[in-house]
């Protein structure tokens, strides 16, 4: 077996052919805000695809010269990022989206708008050089105590999804952003979080027909340039293996009775649904043997050494006759393929008008009011006590959430604490003082301890008012409860908004 080494060192065209084949459907993340030296020679080997997370964006600017740099060394480099809008941003890491998340799109149901929202977003992306985005999610929403999915779902309704994820396929292609619909076969009925564990669904062969593979064709139907797999297990479709390395889910299923011809991409390999059980050299080699066309790592493992290794289990598996070599070369063209794409479109997305204010728009759509009693706008600053769980890794625990922010803006003076564990509810009180009292929850149905810092709240300050910025499960309570569908910066803002009168 040939072995590389810091870089394609073959002696002979078809080991070359091999490495570069097998760089190409890599698409590898980085530290920092420039792009390593590292990166830059493997783009000249044959990498055609880099991933961004939120480490590598600080401003607008700053992602734009990155990506021109990546272009210097390879023009048609397809520039991913893990940018859904709502909770999950990379764009805006640091201050939170102007987009709300497909949960609020889903509460207002309005394709139109949802088009819309997912156009601005594509093309704010292909403006900042970014050609690929890892959205939208297609799964529904069938498991309200989901851990990962969430607001990150347009909803329940099967149908509701499938308008929706369409409609978010036509925006951001239209921008000239290829799609990457996902988590396929569909990742809402799940208790555990495939970056965690390794996720089980079990319903029969008709309920996942019926509910979680509609959207999906609803993408295809839409022309989604690709689909992302989940690292789950669905046994009624595949007993032994993940839905990321089974054949009969990529291959059998998606490409045959679905009818997909764009790229697979992988869900991220370093994930532990994958990492631990298989280990990432294998489960890359097992993914693409099974119709994966490019392997999604970086979020975790992103280094030179990850890249060699990848590179090197694909080549090895090919030589050992596990990979068939005629695998390869299809997944690296599929994914030179949608490079050649996303060249072609940028001249078309190029012409798309800004609307920069749909996402507010959409955001004060979505909100869901109620009220107990007359409410009278605060015209006094409150105390806002967030009631903080532990974010899931998808959105991660470095974007800001809430309504204070917006609220000190409509009310100078606001005040704001972050509370969790049992002693939450009196710890708001004794820091809330005198003062009115705001609360944020996220998703207080599956958090005991937040629904008993609620109850200790209102029973002790009957005006308290709520912002739910999770799904809205539970019961609506306080003097006045806004459900806001997502916990975006614009979805605060519109919050905000109401509490205050403005």
């Amino acid at each position: 077996m040939t072995t590389f080494a810091g870089g394609a060192t073959a002696s002979n065209a078809a080991s070359d052919r091999l490495a570069r084949d097998a760089l190409t459907v890599l698409q590898p993340g980085f530290t920092g805000t420039t792009a390593p030296d590292w990166l830059l020679r493997r783009l000249g080997e044959g990498l055609a695809s880099v991933g961004l997370f939120g480490r590598n964006v600080a401003t607008a600017e700053q992602l734009t010269a990155l990506t021109a740099r990546l272009r210097a060394e390879r023009e048609d480099v397809l520039v991913a990022i893990d940018e859904e809008g709502g909770d999950v941003t990379r764009l805006e890491v640091r201050t939170g989206s102007s987009f709300p998340g497909n949960h609020a799109l889903g509460a207002v149901d309005d394709v139109e708008l949802t088009e819309d929202v997912a156009r601005e977003l594509g093309r704010r992306l292909a403006e900042c050089g970014v050609n690929f985005d890892w959205a939208p999610s297609a799964d529904v929403n069938s498991n309200p105590g989901n851990p990962v999915i969430g607001v990150r779902s347009f909803g329940a309704s099967t149908d509701l999804v499938a308008r929706h994820t369409a409609a978010y396929v036509r925006g951001l292609q239209a921008a000239g952003v290829a799609a990457c619909t996902k988590h396929f076969p569909g990742h809402g009925d799940t208790a555990v979080d495939s970056h965690h564990a390794l996720p089980r669904i079990d319903v029969d062969a008709e309920v996942l027909q019926a509910r979680d593979l509609v959207p999906f064709r609803a993408a295809v139907a839409a022309g989604t340039k690709a689909v992302m797999s989940a690292h789950i297990l669905v046994p009624a479709l595949e007993p032994d293996l993940p839905a990321t390395l089974s054949r009969r889910v990529l291959t059998e299923l998606l490409r045959g009775e679905l009818g997909y011809d764009g790229l697979i991409v992988t869900d991220a390999v370093e994930m532990k649904a994958i990492a631990d059980t298989y280990g990432i050299e294998r489960g890359s080699v097992l993914a693409v043997a099974a119709g994966a066309d490019a392997i999604c790592v970086g979020g975790g493992l992103a280094d030179e050494e990850t890249v060699d290794r990848l590179r090197d289990a694909l080549v090895g598996a090919v030589r050992s006759g596990d990979l068939p070599e005629e695998r390869l070369a299809d997944a690296a063209a599929r994914v030179r393929a949608l490079a050649r794409w996303t060249a072609e479109a940028a001249a078309t997305g190029a012409a798309v008008v800004a609307d920069p204010e749909v996402g507010l728009r959409a955001a004060r759509r979505a909100q869901r009011v109620t009220v107990a009693e007359t409410f009278t706008p605060l015209d006094r600053a409150p105390y806002v006590a967030a009631f903080t769980p532990v974010a899931n890794i998808a959105v991660g625990d470095e974007t800001p959430w809430g309504v204070a922010a917006e609220l000190s803006r409509l009310l100078p003076g606001t005040e704001t604490g972050s509370f969790s564990g049992d002693d939450a509810g009196q710890a708001a009180l004794r820091a809330a003082g005198d003062r009115r009292v705001v609360a944020v929850v996220r998703d207080e149905h599956r958090h005991p301890w937040m629904a008993a810092a609620l109850d200790t709240l209102i029973a002790a300050r009957p005006d308290t008012i709520v912002v739910e910025m999770g799904v809205p499960q539970a019961t609506p309570r306080g003097a006045l409860h806004i459900a806001t569908h997502g916990a975006a910066r614009v979805c605060g803002l519109a919050a905000a908004e109401i509490i205050a009168g403005k």
